[in-house]
């Protein structure tokens, strides 16, 4: 049997993912009539319905939704093979990161990457939106949350842990932080920041009377740091992220106790991408990284 035309096909991968025909369109840069005249032409050739068509949105039938995982399987390898192609061509990697993760963590580490895959540039999206690698141009991804995006392979970097940190000059204002009440004392970076009640909690403290702005937010730990070092307030921060301020007395972390809200950071790649070599060479570095700390 001859294969169906690879636009319908095409259309059918795009509409099926989106679960709507005008979202196919827009993605594919289609109209909504052009989009419906392939998957009718598809269902001709297939001899079934591929969809139910209800108000502003279209659902898979019992035959859609068995032939969608593969037909999805089939562009992720295609889009695999043809980027594995490009990889001698433009030696480019592409990683979307959470801003505070590649501020402190990734950037001051990229250099031994570097010098071990001369060939290979490293370009860093620093962004907190979880993008879809189909449509966006990225090869790996580092994101937090609980490990689970279909079609990803996710390897777990370090909890989100976090624990209150402040400038040593700001502690000496109150003689030292000698108990977690002491932190009550004290401008607090972020009040707002939930974390503080689970790391009050941990230590036996509840609904915790914290002093500052509670309207008041930096949007990355990165940025919540700098204000911390200059020694605005305590701000309840991710030891990982802060190992160099912490060694060299920038900032002071009171105690050991730490929270965990129960997310991760993770390296993620689409399965379909696991075996192309620059992807291959940043997980073996990350990973090899991590076994060293």
């Amino acid at each position: 049997m001859n294969l169906p035309p690879l636009a319908a096909i095409r259309v059918f991968e795009a509409a099926a993912r989106h679960g709507s025909f005008t979202n196919a369109a827009e993605e594919l840069g289609m109209t909504q009539a052009a989009v419906s005249y392939q998957i009718k032409l598809l269902e001709e050739r297939i001899g079934a319905s591929l969809f139910l068509r209800r108000p502003r949105q279209v659902i898979l039938t019992e035959v859609g939704a068995r032939l969608s995982p593969a037909i999805s399987e089939a562009f992720d390898m295609m889009r695999a093979a043809i980027a594995a192609t490009r990889e001698n061509a433009d030696g480019i990697l592409t990683i979307t990161t959470i801003p505070t993760f590649a501020a402190n963590w990734l950037v001051p580490r990229l250099g031994s990457f570097q010098l071990a895959h001369p060939s290979l540039a490293v370009r860093l999206q620093a962004t907190r939106e979880v993008i879809d690698f189909a449509r966006q141009d990225a090869d790996i991804g580092i994101r937090s949350g609980g490990g689970h995006w279909p079609g990803m392979v996710a390897h777990k970097i370090f909890g989100a842990d976090f624990t209150p940190m402040l400038s040593p000059v700001l502690a000496a204002t109150i003689g030292g932080v000698k108990t977690p009440m002491d932190f009550l004392k004290l401008p607090i970076v972020d009040p707002s920041d939930p974390w503080w009640k689970i790391w009050f909690a941990a230590v036996g403290v509840t609904d915790p009377e914290l002093r500052g702005n509670p309207r008041g937010r930096f949007g990355d730990q990165h940025l919540e740091g700098k204000a911390v070092i200059a020694g605005q307030g305590v701000g309840i921060l991710t030891p990982a992220f802060f190992e160099t301020e912490l060694k060299s007395g920038l900032l002071i972390q009171p105690f050991d106790i730490v929270g965990n809200d129960d997310h991760f950071y993770w390296l993620v790649y689409p399965e379909a991408r696991r075996n192309v070599p620059k992807v291959r060479a940043f997980r073996d570095w990350l990973l090899e990284q991590l076994a060293g700390a």
